[in-house]
């Protein structure tokens, strides 16, 4: 039985799925009960903060696949990732019988945050920080749901991308990483699971145009993720709520990438 932790990034369009979310924090609640692997979750939220900023007429801008967040928007940003998303989860964790504590990176010094690029605003670079406080409250048998919001040293509020924001956290408590989204990994030519890639398999699919459009720039961003904490990470979907007991337990259940 594996005791490492197991950082969980949620994303995709799990976040607008409640019978999903509340199928996966059941699978967490029957996991919990028979052992003792620390889970935490780390997310984002963007549909939530596109519909709340077309509600109040603000305009979205994304550079790069990064959300250009201007100072006048991160309360925006902020109350719908910390807050609305974040208590969601919770509420989701709650019902199913989790007991759950609602964070963001910057409680207990778990992330340190800086500016990524002035050109982006409010948008942060998380560096693994300190992860003892979280890690006694794992300890107390909670699960952590941490959303992508930080704090820099001037006590500035700073989006963070929720992929890195949450190899950030694995780093900081030396543990795995599994980003779980809608895709089950990388498929073959023939559409079955690749169960593990290293680099250079993975570059040669991507010029056979086995691996294409959006999920190369997926799978390149999980082999960035593997070489930051030194160790393999998973993606894997959210869809097969079924399978996350043995995912949870360390069971491969998607595509591997190893450094």
């Amino acid at each position: 039985m594996k005791t490492v932790p197991l950082v969980i990034k949620l994303g995709g369009a799990v976040l607008s799925c409640h019978d999903t979310l509340s199928k996966l924090f059941a699978a967490i609640n029957q996991y919990q009960i028979s052992a003792a692997r620390p889970l935490l979750l780390v997310h984002g939220g963007g549909y939530l903060v596109d519909e709340l900023l077309t509600q109040l007429q603000l305009e979205t801008v994304k550079k790069e696949g990064l959300r250009v967040t201007p100072p006048e928007q991160i309360e925006v940003v902020t109350g719908a990732l910390a807050g609305t998303a974040n208590k969601m989860l919770q509420g989701h964790a709650i019902k199913s019988g989790v007991k759950a504590v609602g964070l963001s990176l910057a409680d207990g010094g778990l992330c340190q945050v800086s500016e990524l690029d002035p050109e982006l605003g409010a948008v942060g670079k998380a560096e693994p920080g300190d992860g003892s406080f979280i890690s006694q409250v794992m300890a107390a048998g909670y699960v952590p749901i941490v959303s992508s919001i930080g704090l820099t040293a001037d006590g500035e509020m700073m989006n963070v991308n929720a992929d890195q924001a949450a190899v950030a956290v694995a780093a900081a408590l030396d543990a795995e990483l599994v980003l779980l989204s809608d895709v089950s990994g990388v498929l073959d030519g023939k559409g079955h699971l690749i169960a593990s890639l290293n680099e250079s398999q993975a570059e040669a699919l991507i010029e056979q145009a086995v691996i294409t459009d959006g999920m190369v720039v997926k799978v390149r961003a999980a082999f960035e993720a593997a070489k930051a904490l030194g160790r393999p990470i998973e993606v894997a979907t959210w869809r097969y709520p079924d399978k996350l007991a043995a995912l949870f337990a360390g069971t491969s259940i998607g595509t591997k990438f190893s450094v």
